[in-house]
């Protein structure tokens, strides 16, 4: 059974805050990809809608849009991206990823609310912080 850590920015205030997810609400996120929007009732957000914009494996190598799946996988990286930042100019590397899709092996998964719901994410929060 899949359970992993969701971070949900929130972009007008600039907080993020993290939940657990496990059981059923992390089956909620399994098999979407990064871009994709889930309902934020999986966290205790209820009437929100979450975006998922990114996240990592159990060992720590990031989710990377560029590969389809969720297999692991290596790509060379050139320029800044997701897991990589070079050091001098024109430097590249093989950086091992895992894809855009969310399996049972991510540990954590980022998300931004897109849509809000009715009550204040705060007041939601007021009794689990």
């Amino acid at each position: 059974m899949a359970s992993f850590t969701v971070v949900v920015g929130d972009p007008e205030t600039g907080t993020s805050h993290r939940f657990e997810a496990d059981g059923q609400d992390a089956n909620r996120f399994l098999g979407k990809s990064i871009g994709e929007e889930v309902d934020g009732g999986a966290v205790g957000l209820d009437g929100y809608t979450l975006e998922i914009t990114g996240g990592s494996d159990d060992a720590g190598r990031p989710l990377n849009e560029g590969v389809a799946g969720s297999q692991l996988k290596e790509v060379l990286m050139t320029g800044r991206q997701s897991g990589y930042r070079p050091r001098r100019d024109g430097e590249r590397r093989r950086i091992t990823v895992r894809g855009r899709e969310i399996s049972d092996a991510a540990a954590q998964v980022n998300t931004t609310i897109v849509e809000r719901g009715d009550v204040d994410v705060a007041e939601l929060l007021d009794g689990d912080e």
